[in-house]
């Protein structure tokens, strides 16, 4: 049947030329069809049938001219025949149904955003997509959101990653239970299509794939593949999104051996088949695999023998993987190919290897489909697919194991790969998914060898990359490490097999067959110490290097990733004593594979010199296996030590990181470049430390505690190179050291001495005491935030936001909370340390272990100085304090030898003397440190040892001479009389007689103390090292020592020493005591407390001596050894007798008198001097405040600009650059440092008191209508349509959006300085952040941003000549006189530099702002817009300034501004500019205001605009500004009266409209009646009824019902009118103030019209406010009747024409509330999840920085090129469009604001901040943000008073691309 079928083509597919629709319909006949033959009893033919009919859709698609076209016919034919001729969507929607969903599994790809919660995860890695996150339940969680960096998986529903409690509400239900079983017909056909349509998917795989040629691979072909298979990848996925029945049917198909068999193997006569598996074995071959020859199938046997015998060949040696030359052979055999060779016998020998790295046999679908995944390096549509299939159990077993298999094949194709970033994320996006799961991992661990392939993997991978070692023996080491520089490290292309290998070994079960396999240990640390002794600096001692490498980044990286992270992975399941089996196992083969390596590199026992190795890992891995050995598994330590011989060796190189770190600090290796520091940091950095600097220590700690103390001792001085320092001859040679090099390894050393002594870290702390102590050190350096400490201590087993961090932290630590300085510059919260953790547990020594800069240990102490200060406990400069250690552990006792050793002794003893001598190399810092140690031994002293008996043992005769035990306590009092010293034949010493006799005269007797002896370091370790070693074995004294080692020898080796005597007499009490005397500069100051207090030595912890000075250290050690023998107290006190006797009180010689005198003058000469520096300081902190400051205006330096002294006549100014004062003049004017900026706060003030909020669900949207911006452009549009133009321009103000703002710091400079100033700036060529060549530029004096300068006009600048005097005038004669004035035609002012700058400062204004904001008039370039937008400077101006007010005058007193404000300056520029504009007289709007006017029938087309229309400030500043100047006061109050008048009317106007026509009626009628009572002009009764009755005659109120006023009733109407009139009322005010002085009277807000109105003059006596009405202010030049009726009259006339119009029109001036931004949510997640996802408006995409305008709540894409116009980015347009070329954006993925100002940007900061008030930048951390209320206020702040220039400092161009 099979053969027949292709044959009789079946119906619907044999007319290709059938329309589209009736294709389809043909389709499904088909299909149904064949569904219903398949269900009946001829189903094998049908089935047969099938087979032909898909076999010929899909080779049309794969044929050659196959493309698109066939490619989407196949597609519909599958779908088609799936779902048996239903419609596609309903197939779906029936299959889905079925779907048992437990898992959600949703697949996610690089830059996805999920989320972690480490209170539900049971795994590390564990995931949730943002859907199931939100629905599940994790408020007060630790969880964090991230940006997915490889792509991931979401684990909802997976027990075995995640706790149920964590589940969302989809996921929890466990519904195995209630799906029904899926109907057989349903899926019957995709059993049969799929299988079919798999397959040839993988033919294309198999056709497209050709082998790169070695010089170019054919990354472009491979791509093409692939998009030609995008369909059908995409179909497949589809597929698996239709949920678990479609996903089980999928997985038989993918995994089932029959089909695979059936369709594969490439038998059979279809030659297509054929070629296709010819393909498929030739690149199995190419990839040097083997196919097993007994799956060949007959017709394939020549070709497969060629296959096999390639494949043994390739293994039998030395050749590379694969005989074929391919790319990896090229790889491997680079250079080193000795190495290569011998490595890869050793490893190939095994078989279990070579199954594993080279054999792969495919027996299903699955397996070669992901064959072929690695093979195209997997691309992402294949992985996607792959891995939406997990979510099916049976699947996901058969996945894992076939990843495994190909897992070497990975490496491979991973190590060849060039995208090898891209490839990295992508197979750790699969196999996290993977070995996650512990459950999955043990089943592949015990079934398919998991641990072993890794293992193996990882080492062949290393493997190729491998150079001989260098370290030790460069001619005959045996020893390889990895070549740092190969691209495989530098690339970190390792990275994703070592992290699966960290990622299994968390697995408790898969790491406990690791830690009981020998052979994988023995292959494990054969792997590690491929690491060990990489990266070896040799120091350069001739010149500098040429060129720095940088290798050392990728071997820190590689150790700890590839070493450290395995291991603590290890080590964190060794943490019970059933576990000290493994930790034995470990142990074992490290020091096994330790011995081969001091073996390889032919170590003795002297390291080479001038070279250094960080990188240690198998010493590490022992000392962290002992390490917990003993702190958790109870292991005895000498069970598991090595003999003495060995862990001397071990010791050397440990110890020699230690010496070098100390000679990189001394500038020794400073010819090796920057990068050797580089490494000395990295070693002790936070995330390196635990790994390094402290396992290295704690090596050293427990060979200390076993070897021979002073064999110890003086290894540790022989390896700092300062052996020949520490001699009592006050000259030394040094043979190794220069002498500048001498001081800072000496505390080099002691100061590792102390650390070696008093860490504990590994010796008895407790977890909960490390991290208290590393955190006590982070924060004594400096304040940390919460994120820098959990980053800084990167503790093993402590995770990060666990319990006991919060506990601690809050026991050692106060919060700081985030605030702001007033320069603008933003804190984060902050911890800083509690006092009493400065009190009790600062501990330097963890300082300085703990430092990455030196300066950070002088930071802590100038912290704890400053502490001691604060609370005065001590005035001066404290030593760093002794601080108590915890006790030891039992195991680590001999540690405490060290400190009792007769080396250590004579070395503090030698120390003492040479400081108390002052030899030169001594510092403060080495007698701390002496001290220190001193302490030390007397707080560790072994049991009381009594004082005489002391055994003289054989090997202990060598200095005898110098003490006679070994116990500190005892060896303290011990005098010591000569010294021969080996000195230079130069040195003083060598001149004196040797003594008479040298018998003994101390006061304890020992035999020999007499003849003085000499002491050598050298020579005593020596003979030590031999001891030991004879001890150890009795053939090693044929150990033939290294060359080297002979210019080490003892120092006598020098010919020109010779040897002197010294007299010595001292004890290192005595040294003490006479040491105490030299500090504090005084004789017999050390008196001994006990004397009079006898409770010291019983209580001796006496706070007085905690903290303190060199002083209070020595007094405390001599306290200390009082209290711990009885004999030492007596010859404490003897000596201090000795040094002085005592003096009875009283008398005091003249001579001692002196110099008591001379110290006291100096003392009070030292404090005067102190004095002085502190007031000097004051003073200068006090001027920077001054001259820094922005904010606070009264700390101003007091520029008097507006407030000139009364009496004098002009104003006087200095100029900020030459110094000169005097005042302005025509020929050299002054002017204000001025900043201009269009502004369009303004514009943004709603008529609603509730702030907008920023939209975060589509249905709330914020549209611009109700702004004040675009009701005044709609007003001014409606004017221009129905009124003559010019008139309109006058009858508006604009500048409401793109207004230019006026500023100025107060700093005033001559214009010829400024251009002078300008001048040098642009010849600067420092790069400024402001452009000089747009005029931008910093004030001289207090460097504020500035861009102009305003002139200053000559003359006093506050008239007030002109109106002291109160002028008797009626109000007629001063109307009449303004109007004279008004006719002075302006004249052009003369020529002088005053009047051009005022030209050039106009210029500048009018180019601060946008064309579109300064034309609106219909005639382009009329003067009539010049001369509107004049004065609406002047106006928006005083509306911004009355915004600083906060809206209102209450406050009252000196303009806010204060000495800054400039109004005045501008109103001269202004004016002067405005008065060249002459009005002519007709339509001069005064007179419509003073006097009656016969009504003339204008002709022309379109009528001026009525009075009442007229904006009534705007008309105020024409009148003020085109008059001439200066103003006087009367005739200023005379224009504010006649504006008064009609400001009243159009509110009664405003006010007639708003009533209902009942209403209107009956105010009507009381008005009439009342209109003949005296006083009628001034009551708004009879007016507003005049008004009704007026406005009546024409056509206004006939129009439907308007809104009305609630209640009519005469009290809300007075407060409707004085509502109305306060604006004007405000500004005049103002205005008043800065054209004549005078402050501002504060009041009530209730009072604020009345105080107003009397301040303005229009309140003639000031009446009790009760019975005052806002019309008592009225002051009619003309009568009121009759004015009213002309202007009214004006209305009638336009409703004739314009009947709806009229009402629009009348001026409602609505309540402006204050700009704001709009609101933000509490919560930032609200504004990312909306945002992060949402399309971009314009170009429909989701942008990749999105941003969103906090002023109006646009939403625009950040540099993004989609939006671009005309070269500007969208930012940029919006910030001109939206704020006049300021804009304040919220970047989504940022969380940061960032304000665009003009051609400049800068980043503002965060407005929200995490639990511990920090800021996430760029959302690292992820963990949830908060609104800061604080910080929101502030950027409004500076937004409102257009501050951002001066505030923020860092400034840079944007160049219109964001």
């Amino acid at each position: 049947v099979a053969a027949a079928a292709p044959r009789r083509p079946p119906p619907g597919t044999a007319q290709p030329q059938l329309s589209p629709a009736a294709g389809r319909c043909a389709l499904r006949a088909t299909a149904a069809r064949l569904k219903a033959a398949l269900g009946g009893e001829s189903g094998a033919a049908a089935a047969g049938e099938l087979r032909a009919l898909l076999e010929r859709v899909l080779a049309r698609a794969a044929g050659p001219g196959g493309g698109g076209e066939a490619a989407a016919e196949a597609l519909e034919w599958c779908r088609c025949l799936l779902s048996g001729g239903e419609p596609w969507d309903s197939f779906v929607q029936a299959v889905r149904a079925y779907d048992p969903a437990t898992l959600c599994g949703l697949v996610w790809t690089a830059n996805f955003v999920a989320y972690r919660c480490r209170t539900c995860g049971i795994s590390p890695c564990m995931s949730l997509c943002a859907e199931c996150f939100h629905q599940g339940e994790h408020a007060g969680h630790d969880y964090n959101m991230f940006r997915s960096q490889a792509g991931g998986a979401c684990d909802c529903g997976d027990s075995n990653v995640m706790r149920e409690a964590g589940f969302c509400k989809r996921h929890r239900i466990k519904s195995n239970s209630n799906v029904p079983c899926v109907p057989k017909d349903l899926l019957m056909m995709s059993e049969l299509v799929l299988p079919q349509f798999i397959f040839s998917l993988i033919q294309h795989l198999r056709e497209g794939y050709n082998e790169p040629a070695l010089d170019l691979p054919s990354e472009k072909d491979l791509h093409k593949i692939l998009q030609v298979l995008e369909p059908h990848v995409s179909f497949l996925e589809d597929l698996t999104k239709m949920g678990g029945a479609m996903r089980s049917v999928l997985t038989q198909v993918l995994t089932s051996q029959q089909f695979y068999k059936d369709l594969s193997s490439g038998v059979g006569e279809n030659a297509c088949a054929k070629t296709s598996h010819e393909k498929y074995l030739i690149a199995l071959k190419g990839s040097g695999l083997a196919f097993p020859e007994d799956k060949l199938a007959c017709g394939m046997q020549e070709q497969g023998a060629g296959t096999s015998t390639s494949a043994v060949q390739g293994l039998a040696g030395a050749t590379a993987t694969s005989g074929q030359g391919n790319s990896s052979d090229e790889e491997d055999q680079d250079g080193s190919q000795g190495v290569g060779k011998r490595k890869r016998v050793k490893l190939s020998s095994t078989t279990k290897d070579q199954s594993i790295m080279d054999v792969l046999k495919h027996k299903c679908f699955l397996e070669e489909l992901l064959f072929w995944t690695i093979k195209y390096e997997f691309p992402q549509k294949m992985v996607t697919f792959l891995l939406n299939m997990l979510p099916d159990q049976d699947y996901k077993i058969a996945f894992t194991k076939t990843f495994v298999q190909h897992y070497a094949f990975i490496m491979k194709t991973l190590k060849k790969s060039h995208e090898s970033d891209t490839m990295s994320n992508r197979i750790v996006h699969i196999s996290v998914q993977l070995f996650s799961n512990e459950e999955l991992a043990r089943q592949v661990t015990e079934e398919c060898q998991l641990l072993d392939i890794m293992v193996t993997v990882l080492l062949y991978m290393m493997e190729s990359c491998l150079i001989k070692s260098e370290l030790q023996d460069e001619e005959n080491s045996l020893h390889v490490v990895v070549n740092c520089g190969e691209a495989l490290l530098k690339n970190n292309t390792y990275w994703p097999l070592v992290s699966d290998f960290i990622n299994i070994l968390s697995h408790q079960s898969v790491a406990k067959k690791f830690l009981e396999d020998h052979g994988l240990l023995v292959t494990w640390m054969n792997f590690v110490s491929f690491f060990q002794g990489m990266n070896l600096n040799k120091r350069e001692l001739n010149e500098h290097v040429e060129f720095e490498s940088q290798t050392y980044y990728a071997a820190f990286a590689a150790e700890l990733e590839a070493c450290a992270q395995p291991m603590w992975g290890l080590l964190s399941h060794c943490k019970v004593r059933e576990t000290q089996e493994y930790t034995r196992n470990v142990v074992r083969y490290c020091l096994e594979a330790l011995q081969d390596w001091f073996d390889a590199i032919n170590f003795v026992d002297e390291p080479a010199p001038n070279q250094v190795t960080f990188h240690l890992p198998l010493h590490r891995y022992f000392a962290m296996f002992l390490s917990k050995a003993v702190k958790c598994q109870e292991l005895d330590l000498d069970t598991i030590l090595p003999d003495q011989e060995m862990l001397m060796k071990l010791m050397i190189h440990p110890l020699q990181i230690q010496a070098s770190l100390s000679e990189i600090h001394s500038n020794m290796w400073v010819r090796n470049g920057l990068q050797i520091k580089g490494q000395a940091m990295t070693y002790v950095q936070s995330h390196f430390c635990n790994s390094m600097i402290d396992p290295d220590i704690y090596l050293l700690q427990v060979c200390a505690s076993r070897l021979d103390p002073d064999y110890f001792i003086s290894s540790v001085f022989e390896r700092f190179k300062v052996v020949d320092l520490l001699t009592m001859a006050s000259q030394h040679q040094n043979t190794v050291l220069d002498s500048e090099h001498e001081r800072s390894m000496l505390e080099g050393a002691l100061t590792f001495l102390v650390l070696l002594l008093s860490l504990r870290l590994h010796l008895g702390m407790t977890d909960d005491e490390i991290l208290r102590a590393e955190m006590v050190a982070q924060l004594c350096m400096n304040d940390r935030t919460h994120s820098s400490l959990l980053d800084l201590i990167s503790l093993d087993g402590i995770i990060p936001g666990s319990l006991s961090f919060e506990s601690v932290l809050s026991a050692v630590a106060d919060f700081k909370a985030p605030v702001f300085e007033p320069g603008g510059s933003m804190q984060q919260g902050m911890y800083t340390p509690k006092a009493e953790v400065w009190d009790k547990e600062f501990d330097p020594v963890m300082v300085i272990l703990r430092t990455v800069y030196r300066r950070d240990v002088q930071s802590a102490m100038d912290r704890y100085t400053a502490f001691l200060k604060q609370s005065s406990k001590f005035p001066g400069n404290p030593w760093p304090p002794y601080k108590k250690r915890t006790p030891l552990h039992p195991s680590y006792k001999g540690l405490v030898k060290l400190l009792h050793c007769k080396t250590l002794h004579i070395v503090l003893f030698t120390l003492l003397y040479k400081i108390l001598m002052d030899h030169q190399n001594l510092s403060e810092h080495v007698l701390c440190m002496v001290l220190y140690l001193i302490e030390l031994g007397l707080e560790n002293s072994p049991e009381q040892e009594s004082d005489e008996e002391e055994s003289a043992g054989g090997q202990e005769r060598c200095h005898d001479s110098w003490f006679p035990g070994s116990n500190l306590v005892s060896n303290m009092r011990h005098f010591i009389n000569y010294v021969r010293v080996r000195v230079p034949e130069t040195a003083p010493e060598v001149k004196r007689e040797p003594p008479a006799s040298t018998s003994s005269d101390s006061l304890t007797s020992s035999q020999n103390s007499g003849t003085a002896q000499v002491f050598s370091l050298v020579a005593e370790r020596r003979k030590k090292f031999q001891e030991i070693i004879n001890r150890n074995s009795s053939e090693a004294n044929q150990v033939v020592r290294p060359k080297t080692s002979m210019k080490w020898s003892a120092p006598g080796a020098t010919p020109q020493l010779t040897t002197a005597i010294l007299e010595v007499k001292e004890s290192i009490l005595s040294l003490l005591i006479k040491l105490h005397h030299k500090l504090s500069g005084k004789q017999n100051s050390y008196y001994p407390p006990w004397l009079d207090d006898v409770d010291v030595l019983i209580h001796p912890e006496i706070p007085r001596y905690s903290h303190g000075d060199g002083m209070t250290a020595v007094e405390r050690i001599l306290l200390k050894a009082a209290i711990q023998s009885r004999l030492n107290k007596r010859i404490i006190e003897e000596i201090c007798r000795k040094v002085t006797p005592p003096v009875p009180p009283k008398k005091i010689s003249s001579a001692e008198k002196k110099t008591l005198d001379k110290e006291e003058r100096r003392q009070k000469a030292r404090e005067r001097q102190q004095k002085l520096l502190a007031e000097f300081a004051s003073r200068q902190k006090s001027f920077m405040e001054t001259a820094m400051d922005v904010e606070s205006p009264d700390a101003d330096i007091a520029m008097e600009i507006a407030t000139s002294e009364q009496q004098v006549s002009e104003a006087i100014y200095d100029c900020v650059i030459c110094g000169q004062s005097g005042p302005s003049t025509e020929d050299r004017p002054t002017g204000l440092v001025v900043l201009l900026q269009a502004s369009s706060v303004l514009g943004q003030c709603r008529n609603s008191t509730e702030p907008k909020k920023l939209p975060t669900t589509e249905e709330e949207q914020i549209y611009p209508w109700d702004t004040c911006a675009a009701l005044h452009d709609v007003r001014l549009t409606t004017l221009q349509r129905y009124f003559k133009d010019s008139s309109c321009l006058q009858a508006v103000s604009i500048g409401w959006e793109g207004g230019v703002y006026v500023q100025t710091c107060g700093h005033t400079l001559h214009i010829d300085c400024h251009k002078s100033y300008m001048e040098s700036l642009r010849n600067d060529q420092v790069l400024q952040g402001f452009s000089v060549d747009k005029g931008e530029f910093t004030c001289p004096l207090c460097r504020q941003f500035a861009n102009s300068v305003l002139p200053c006009y000559p003359g006093n600048n506050v008239e007030r000549s002109l109106w002291q005097s109160h002028s008797n005038k009626c109000l007629r004669d001063l109307v009449q006189e303004v109007e004279d004035l008004q006719e002075q035609l302006g004249t052009f002012p003369s020529e002088t530099n005053l009047s051009k700058e005022m030209e050039s400062v106009m210029k500048d204004i009018k180019s601060t702002t946008q064309k579109k904001y300064t034309d609106y008039s219909k005639s382009p370039g009329s003067p009539d817009n010049d001369f509107l937008f004049m004065y609406s400077v002047a106006r928006t101006n005083l509306e911004l300034e009355l915004v600083h007010r906060g809206g209102n005058l209450c406050s009252g007193g000196a303009s806010t501004a204060g000495k800054r404000s400039c109004l005045n300056q501008l109103f001269h520029v202004l004016a002067m500019h405005m008065r060249l504009y002459s009005i002519d007289s007709a339509y001069n709007p005064w007179r419509k205001l003073t006097q009656l006017m016969q009504d003339k029938n204008s002709d022309e087309e379109l009528p001026e605009v009525p009075v009442l229309y007229r904006d009534v400030s705007s008309l105020l500043l024409i009148q003020i500004l085109t008059m001439p100047q200066p103003l006087h006061k009367e005739h200023f109050t005379c224009i504010i009266k006649v504006l008064f008048t009609l400001l009243y009317t159009q509110a009664l106007a405003a006010l007639s409209v708003k009533c209902s026509a009942e209403d209107r009626m009956a105010w009507k009628e009381s008005g009439a009646l009342k209109k003949n009572t005296s006083g009628a002009e001034k009551s708004w009764e009879v007016l507003l009824g005049h008004v009704v009755s007026e406005l009546s005659k024409g056509k206004i109120n006939e129009e439907g019902e308007s809104e009305e006023l609630t209640v009519v009733n005469p009290d809300s109407v007075e407060c409707y009118l004085q509502q109305f009139c306060l604006p004007f009322l405000r500004i005049t005010s103002l205005l008043q103030h800065h054209l004549f002085g005078g402050d501002l009277p504060s009041c009530q807000e209730d009072e604020e019209f009345t105080v107003l109105a009397s301040c303005l003059g229009l309140l003639p006596s000031f009446q009790s406010s009760h019975q005052f009405t806002s019309a008592s202010c009225l002051d009619w030049p003309v009568p009121a009747f009759d004015m009213i009726s002309q202007w009214c009259s004006e209305l009638a006339s336009f409703a004739d024409r314009h009947p709806d119009q009229v009402k629009a029109l009348l001026i409602q001036e609505p309540k402006w509330d204050l700009p704001r931004l709009l609101q933000l949510p509490e919560n930032y997640n609200t504004i990312f999840q909306y945002y992060h996802r949402k399309t971009c408006t314009v170009c429909t995409k989701v942008p990749k920085d999105p941003a969103v305008c906090l002023v109006c709540g646009t939403f625009v894409c950040l540099k993004g090129l989609c939006c671009k116009q005309q070269s500007y980015c969208e930012c940029v347009l919006h910030s001109q469009n939206c704020g006049a070329g300021t804009g304040i954006f919220l970047l989504i993925n940022a969380s940061v604001i960032i304000i665009i100002r003009g051609h400049r940007f800068c980043l503002w900061g965060s407005v929200y901040l995490d639990a511990h008030g920090e800021e996430d930048r760029d959302l690292r951390r992820g963990k949830p943000l908060y609104i800061c209320k604080e910080r929101y206020k502030v950027l409004e702040q500076q937004w409102v008073s257009h501050t951002f220039d001066h505030i923020n400092k860092r400034w840079g161009p944007h160049y219109n691309g964001l």
